[in-house]
């Protein structure tokens, strides 16, 4: 039986803007998902905590740090049947920052796309699900 420690961990990061009107996406170059828009993130390493690891890639695919944002952890999704799970983080940054794509371009979008379009964003919807709850239940996430 799988359980999260011999699980593969990865991680997505919502970043809104300050003004909580934009969210930074990646478009992706390669499978999965290529050609869709998804949220930046990456592997947890063996050993790494959560935290650590979504400002860890967050630095290394934007060149935004934790000076930028604060983080705060969202939801996870466990995939037993893949064998993984993902660490949902979100923040709003402090001020405005220029971005650097590491491998996949990176774009602000506004908040008023349906983000469920599988034809758009990666995550078979799940993108906006995160989003969705962010909007109900969590604007707290982005103090």
């Amino acid at each position: 039986m799988n359980t999260r420690e011999n699980m593969v961990g990865y991680n997505c990061i919502m970043v809104y803007s300050p003004d909580k009107r934009r969210i930074l996406m990646c478009r992706r170059v390669k499978d999965p998902y290529k050609g869709l828009y998804n949220l930046v993130g990456g592997h947890i390493e063996a050993g790494e905590l959560g935290e650590a690891a979504a400002y860890r890639e967050l630095s290394e695919e934007t060149g935004i740090t934790d000076a930028d944002i604060t983080l705060k952890h969202l939801m996870d999704f466990t995939y037993y049947n893949q064998g993984c799970y993902v660490e949902v983080w979100c923040g709003r940054l402090k001020h405005e920052v220029a971005v650097v794509d590491e491998a996949n371009p990176l774009v602000w979008l506004e908040l008023d796309r349906d983000f469920f379009s599988m034809e758009h964003f990666a995550g078979e919807g799940n993108i906006g699900h995160m989003l969705e709850q962010v909007k109900q239940f969590g604007e707290g996430y982005l103090d």
